[in-house]
């Protein structure tokens, strides 16, 4: 154990004996999920933060709804605390009228979007996946190939989702990111497999000196330089189309990033991709690891645990979150060395690994 893991495993709090009403959490916990995504999809939320204190039939008015539906989502939405009722009035949780403050509720609107149409069907694939030791839910995802992002090819619809839903999701990670990645003394970073660029974005508002490469599939960068246009950034950021594992890795950066990417891949593939950041840095150069971490000590944390479903049923064959200790034992492999964890301190797990060839 290292010395990060001891300090982390000290710090955490004795866990509490599981309960019946925990179980019932998790027994209907697709349940509760549907609450949340139809109380998103109907505007529940955004009615109560806008005219808090309603009664039964103002909600019922201001959705569109009969009063049975209405009774079914309030009560659903009560029991789990993301509305309140006092005085027969209801209000949304504080938490929820926090994020809609901060504006940072629209993030929260994407990712039940995202589990709501690109998750939730494949998820009912996950015993059979746990079975096959593959991604058994790609089958619900029309087009070829053997991951999900070359499958969204054929479907502009859903790959927009897909994409908006993933800039949401680095949206509420990317502050641990910025803050993590240190880019001092660096000029040009490489994003392997930047998506729409939300990433580079973020990075280069924040280290206005850096200039970046996005590299990802044509669809992806096609959705990055819009972005990157609207963001005012087009002279620092420039993308380039290619296959992350059978194209050449454009040369000239002194730092390789890898957001959200090595949850995808097999421990092999993992390693290839790292091995060709090394042969694409100059002596000196640097690669960053970003993305949710597993606890070594393989009880949590719970975001990971429940997000890691998603992995073992639909990206790729061998998609899984790992730990903090796997990625430090990959870039020595590739030939990596300083190597350096970075945890952040947000609700969601996730950290910078660097190393320096």
């Amino acid at each position: 154990m290292t010395i990060t893991e001891t300090a982390t495993a000290a710090a955490t709090p004795p866990r509490t004996p599981l309960s019946r009403q925990d179980l019932v959490g998790t027994l209907f916990g697709a349940a509760a999920f549907q609450a949340l995504s139809a109380g998103c999809e109907l505007g529940l939320f955004t009615l109560l933060n806008e005219r808090p204190g309603l009664s039964e039939d103002e909600v019922a008015a201001g959705l569109g709804l009969r009063p049975r539906p209405t009774r079914i989502l309030l009560l659903a939405t009560t029991a789990l605390r993301l509305t309140e009722l006092d005085g027969g009035r209801y209000r949304n949780a504080e938490l929820i009228d926090a994020h809609f403050a901060d504006g940072t509720w629209e993030i929260i609107t994407d990712m039940t979007a995202f589990e709501a149409h690109i998750v939730y069907a494949a998820q009912a694939d996950f015993t059979e996946a746990l079975r096959a030791d593959t991604n058994v839910g790609l089958r619900r995802f029309e087009g070829e190939g053997e991951d999900l992002y070359h499958r969204l090819a054929a479907r502009p619809d859903l790959e927009r989702l897909f994409y908006r839903c993933m800039r949401s999701w680095s949206r509420l990670s990317n502050p641990i990111l910025v803050d993590k990645a240190d880019l001092t003394g660096v000029r040009r970073v490489l994003d392997v497999g930047g998506g729409d660029g939300v990433n580079a974005i973020a990075l280069a508002r924040a280290n206005p000196g850096v200039e970046f490469t996005v590299l990802d599939l044509p669809g992806a960068v096609a959705i990055a330089e819009r972005k990157i246009a609207e963001a005012g950034l087009a002279d620092r950021i420039t993308v380039a189309a290619g296959d992350i594992f059978d194209d050449d890795y454009p040369r000239g950066h002194d730092c390789v990033l890898f957001a959200n990417q090595l949850v995808i891949w097999s421990a092999e593939q993992n390693l290839r991709l790292l091995g060709k950041a090394h042969r694409a840095l100059a002596d000196g150069g640097r690669v960053l690891v970003f993305n949710a971490m597993a606890d070594a000590t393989k009880d949590g944390p719970l975001y990971a645990a429940l997000d890691n479903l998603y992995f073992a049923t639909i990206p790729a064959a061998q998609s899984t979150l790992y730990d903090w200790g796997t990625y430090e034992r990959w870039l020595a492999e590739a030939g990596f060395s300083r190597v350096m964890r970075s945890p952040g301190e947000g609700w969601t797990p996730h950290g910078v690994i660097s190393g320096v060839k």
